[in-house]
């Protein structure tokens, strides 16, 4: 962060941040208690994410009127423009990654509650659960410390998750060919390993967004490698 010659200017973005982190870490939270739910068949697990998901949305609502106050308090220069009008972006990131949360558990509480979850270790849904969770994590400690560096290595990430969706796809319809009673419960696990594949863009969208932070480039739409320049300063 930028230091001031206003010690309270200073201290209002560093409470911003405090609170997006703490926002992002009860996002994670959800997700891991999201797929407890879904795997564990825990319902009560997955009730508490259903339950929680309006603290995330007051958390993206406080968080924007901070925002807006500094805006209109301290008419922010270029630098810190750009971390402002990027820190907004982040938090309806990482509120969208809590309605996918929320929906994962939405979805374990009605299987199960309809007991018709007995299957679902049927396919790998934790890996692609675990890559997620992590580019989520790597994003926002990129975040907290500025790293363009560490945030190219999230965006490169991408192409894995989309690659594991992919081949949960091409599994579930093997199984719905071979036997058509999987049907259900294979387009139950399409929802939830869709909602992680969202997840890991929201992921990376966090990650190009330090990067404009950094490095006062939009680098949404380019190609990877041209990412990787900008971030690396090469």
């Amino acid at each position: 962060m930028i230091e001031h010659t206003s010690k309270q200017y200073d201290q209002d973005l560093e409470q911003i941040r405090s609170r997006m982190m703490q926002m992002g870490g009860l996002v994670e939270s959800h997700i891991r208690s999201a797929i407890a739910g879904y795997l564990d068949a825990d319902v009560e697990r997955a009730q508490q994410v259903i339950a929680g998901d309006a603290r995330v949305n007051e958390l993206e609502l406080a968080i924007d009127n901070d925002l807006g106050q500094i805006i209109v308090r301290r008419q922010p220069a270029a630098s810190d423009l750009r971390l402002i009008l990027a820190a907004s972006k982040i938090v309806t990131d990482l509120e969208r990654v809590g309605d996918e949360a929320a929906k994962i558990a939405r979805m374990a509480r009605d299987i199960h509650a309809n007991g018709t979850g007995a299957n679902t270790r049927l396919v790998p849904i934790g890996h692609i659960s675990d890559v997620a969770v992590g580019m989520l994590r790597r994003a926002l400690d990129a975040f907290a410390r500025l790293d363009a560096a560490a945030a190219a290595r999230v965006c490169a990430e991408d192409a894995a998750i989309d690659e594991e969706f992919r081949a949960i796809i091409r599994q579930l319809i093997t199984f719905m060919m071979e036997d058509p009673r999987t049907i259900t419960m294979s387009l139950q696990v399409v929802w939830v390993a869709k909602a992680f594949e969202r997840i890991g863009d929201h992921a990376k969208n966090i990650a190009e967004y330090v990067i404009y932070i950094v490095k006062g480039r939009d680098v949404r739409h380019i190609p990877l490698a041209e990412l990787e320049r900008e971030a690396l300063g090469r």
